[in-house]
């Protein structure tokens, strides 16, 4: 699809999404869209199975990332409330990803099925894989910190105070809550208490081209 057939495809969604008889949104769309693309084709070269791929909408993870991003992009450059309201919704409704328009998203990560992932707005990093079923919250007002290079498995959760220092891989079902981990390792934690497992190999470098 042409970036014009893109802008007028997400266009007509939103209008059929939300047929309320508001203004039409492909004018602030085309202003945008190639931004936008730029920033999912740069996630998308260093992601492993992405890279030389192109974008198709009917893709849902690449579809996710690029909904992101258009939200994020026409936010920053414009604050069109409205219009980024209806981009989170529809990628929401579309692929369960809930994470609002102002969060920051790294310029490099990498969605594996996107049922159900719920993002906090707090601090990310690149390289960062995110699965179906995470969460990254807020616990009494306070935040993550993600650094560069952390995998989330399926069903994990990031809650509270917690840093995650880079290379961290938080196992499937485990939850951080109010913890911060070491770094360079496999996370597990039962009833409260935290194991941390070298990897046998380089877990990043199977999902990332990284230099």
């Amino acid at each position: 699809m042409t970036t014009a057939e893109i802008s007028q495809y997400v266009s007509r969604q939103i209008q059929s999404f939300f047929p309320e008889g508001a203004d039409d949104p492909t004018p602030c769309i085309k202003k945008h869209i190639t931004e936008a693309l730029d920033r999912l084709y740069y996630c998308m070269e260093h992601v492993v199975i992405w890279k030389g791929t192109d974008f198709y909408p009917l893709h849902s993870e690449k579809n996710t990332v690029f909904l992101y991003y258009l939200a994020n992009t026409i936010w920053e450059n414009e604050q069109n409330k409205t219009l980024c309201e209806k981009l989170f919704y529809l990628n929401k409704s579309l692929n369960g990803f809930h994470c609002f328009y102002d969060t920051k998203l790294p310029d490099i990560f990498f969605v594996g099925h996107s049922v159900g992932i719920v993002l906090a707005n707090t601090t990310y990093s690149d390289y960062l894989a995110l699965y179906q079923g995470v969460t990254v919250g807020k616990n009494h007002g306070k935040a993550p910190h993600l650094e560069k290079g952390i995998v989330l498995y399926p069903g994990s959760s990031v809650i509270g105070d917690c840093l995650v220092r880079s290379r961290t891989y938080l196992a499937q079902n485990n939850s951080l809550i109010d913890q911060s981990t070491p770094g360079n390792g496999i996370v597990f934690v039962n009833n409260g208490i935290m194991v941390c497992k070298t990897p046998k190999h380089d877990i990043l470098r199977d999902l990332f081209l990284m230099d």
